[in-house]
């Protein structure tokens, strides 16, 4: 039975096929609030970044936005002037159509690096993208803004305010370059709360560094990665503040939609088979967990280790200690499940056991440093001959 559409007050949602990827599927969306909404973002650390992304950087600093357009199977990244020019224009046509300033549109592309937008496909398409608005058809935009994804990422949630219930969802697209600090993904995330510029900006740091920023498939970082929120005001709710009662509830709403699509874009890895969940326990500080628990998930030989079914720990702990975190092997310890496969830094002999473990398709690998008492979590997942496939031919 097919679930009811995902709602959130205020927001309407649009795409059509306008012809940029090669299989005619939907390649445009548009994504509109009645009224002008707070807006905060997080984009690429990658210093080559898509025309997209610059000037969707420097319309940020306004702190409000109104619409996003948003185009799949071209990256507009690498094309010059021309392709600052033509994100400039992909906005402008966007409000001049919707009656709004030029300033609240954002603009976001995913796709090949390197190759013109093709603009007169845009320019015919964006006319019928927002006569076909909507409030019922987020998930039509979440399959448009995909490339190599496999399956549409959607999550909500409602959250209480006072005596309102608002609520936050948020799409993403992403399956290839997933390396910290985002990847080449794109999410947005949408809520009728009101909420103070700031707080909103605070929320999703936190939400962003907890979820997106914690997750790798592939070492590769893209030019493009783009985490948009816009938050229209329209539960009427007196604004929460970074010192409102509300204002805890609304970062782990948001904390909870982040992650949840974050674990959709690890689950969806570019060949993936497994989901696997390295956590680091008893270091010195969190730094140091983080940076070993994303050590390991980057790590090529771990990585086709667990596809293989190969509960070879040695890889675990060679990389533990290439990490840079100082470490101490003789107080190591690693799971995998339950399942005990080194004990103060050396083998306990029960890789049989774990191989069956590695049968699963969620993986959890926990590592003990005993050096302390902080802890972090990365998602990675495992590498296979299909991420191969997949990208030795993905502009051809």
């Amino acid at each position: 039975m097919k679930s009811a559409p995902v709602i959130v007050p205020g927001f309407g949602f649009a795409s059509v096929p306008a012809g940029i990827k090669k299989s005619g599927s939907d390649d445009l969306a548009l994504i509109f609030s009645e009224t002008v909404a707070t807006t905060a973002g997080v984009f690429t650390t990658n210093r080559v970044k898509a025309a997209p992304v610059k000037l969707s950087r420097k319309r940020i600093s306004s702190r409000q936005g109104q619409a996003i357009i948003v185009n799949s199977g071209n990256a507009n990244a690498c094309t010059g002037k021309e392709g600052y020019r033509d994100a400039e224009e992909t906005a402008g046509m966007a409000a001049r159509t919707l009656g709004i300033p030029h300033r609240l549109v954002y603009v976001s592309s995913t796709g090949v690096i390197g190759r013109p937008l093709p603009m007169e496909k845009i320019r015919k398409a964006v006319p019928d993208l927002a006569g076909k608005l909507s409030p019922f058809d987020l998930d039509k935009v979440a399959s448009a803004i995909m490339t190599t994804d496999t399956f549409a990422k959607i999550c909500s949630t409602g959250i209480r305010v006072g005596r309102k219930t608002g609520v936050i969802a948020g799409i993403a697209k992403g399956a290839g370059m997933i390396c910290p600090n985002m990847a080449t993904m794109l999410c947005f995330i949408f809520t009728d709360i009101a909420i103070e510029p700031d707080a909103l900006d605070s929320a999703l740091g936190k939400a962003v560094g907890n979820s997106f920023n914690r997750i790798a498939i592939d070492n590769d970082m893209s030019t493009n990665d783009t985490v948009l929120i816009m938050a229209n005001g329209l539960l009427r709710n007196t604004p929460v503040s970074m010192r409102s009662a509300a204002y805890k509830r609304f970062e782990n709403a948001l904390c909870d939609i982040t992650t949840g699509l974050a674990r959709m874009i690890v689950k969806d890895g570019e060949g993936a088979t497994k989901l696997v969940e390295i956590t680091v326990r008893r270091a010195r500080s969190e730094t140091d967990a983080e940076t070993v628990a994303r050590t390991v998930a980057n790590s090529m030989l771990v990585k086709t280790a667990i596809y293989g079914r190969d509960p070879n720990w040695g890889r675990i702990i060679a990389a533990i200690g290439y990490s840079g975190v100082g470490v101490d092997e003789a107080k190591i310890d690693i799971y995998l499940g339950n399942i005990r496969l080194v004990r103060k830094g050396t083998g306990t002999g029960k890789e049989e056991a774990a191989r069956n473990l590695l049968a699963q398709k969620n993986i959890s690998v926990l590592i003990d440093l005993g050096a302390g008492t902080k802890s972090a979590k990365v998602l990675t997942c495992d590498l296979t001959e299909k991420y191969i496939e997949i990208n030795a031919h993905y502009t051809t």
